[in-house]
């Protein structure tokens, strides 16, 4: 199986990254795809010897929105940031995680907007799939990807908590959707129905590690190991066996970003 989403490449993972990754392994955990920023020099070095460790993991680079307002300023210089961080790493398969969060406001919306636009546009160019991080902002996320990629522009909004309506303009749209460790939280009723409606061919399993630990590990420092929990709630609230659930969306991750290319 195959953990779609991660900070691999966090400091968080410097003193145990060789293990964690042999936890991964031995719980059948095949791959994974780490998210890398754009601008953070160190973590981009920390992404290399992660490359050196588990040659099977693949990198997505980008600006994430709750930074997109260092660059106010200096909009057109995000492209040629993400296009250098992407040929730093060769097992580089997306750019992201880009998007909207209208939740935390951490950034500007207009700045969120102008950053993300500029991102999609390297994504378009290059033909690269997107990773989203869209938060109360689900609905414009889509109309500004369909804007840009003029329909041609493919991706996972990850760890989706959405309206059943954006869930189906998101798949409606030609996306993925990506479900993680929340999936698994007592109360997260609301997302298990999302689960449930959103086709399995449309659907990642993540872990968003170190963030958001799976039960029945909360309030740990989360890891890629533990996407196997997600893949079993998914099981459950689909109705299916927990391998049908990891075979698909496996193929669902090959097919998106192409890691053998």
């Amino acid at each position: 199986m195959i953990d779609s989403h991660c900070h691999l490449a966090d400091e968080a993972f410097t003193s145990d990254l060789e293990a964690t990754v042999e936890r991964a392994l031995e719980r059948g955990v095949s791959g994974a795809l780490c998210i890398v920023d754009a601008a953070d020099g160190a973590e981009r070095a920390r992404a290399a010897t992660l490359a050196a460790t588990w040659p099977a993991v693949r990198f997505a680079v980008g600006v994430h929105p709750h930074h997109a307002g260092e660059y106010a300023s200096r909009i057109a210089e995000v492209d040629g940031l993400v296009r250098a961080g992407l040929d730093a790493l060769p097992q580089a398969r997306a750019v992201g995680e880009i998007g909207l969060d209208f939740h935390y406001d951490y950034s500007p919306r207009d700045v969120q907007r102008q950053v993300c636009r500029a991102q999609a546009r390297t994504a378009h160019d290059l033909g690269l799939p997107v990773v989203v991080h869209a938060r109360d902002a689900e609905d414009e996320m889509v109309d500004l990807l369909l804007e840009v990629g003029r329909g041609a522009l493919r991706g996972v909004f990850h760890c989706f908590t959405g309206s059943q309506e954006s869930l189906r303009r998101v798949v409606d749209a030609g996306f993925h959707v990506g479900f993680g460790g929340v999936l698994t939280f007592p109360r997260a009723h609301d997302v298990r129905t999302m689960a449930r409606q959103a086709p399995l061919d449309r659907v990642l399993i993540e872990t968003d590690s170190p963030y958001l630990a799976p039960v029945p590990h909360r309030g740990r420092r989360n890891e890629p190991g533990w996407v196997t929990h997600v893949a079993e709630a998914l099981a459950v609230v689909h109705g299916v066996a927990a391998p049908v659930v990891i075979e698909r969306t496996t193929a669902n991750y090959q097919a998106l970003f192409r890691p053998e290319r």
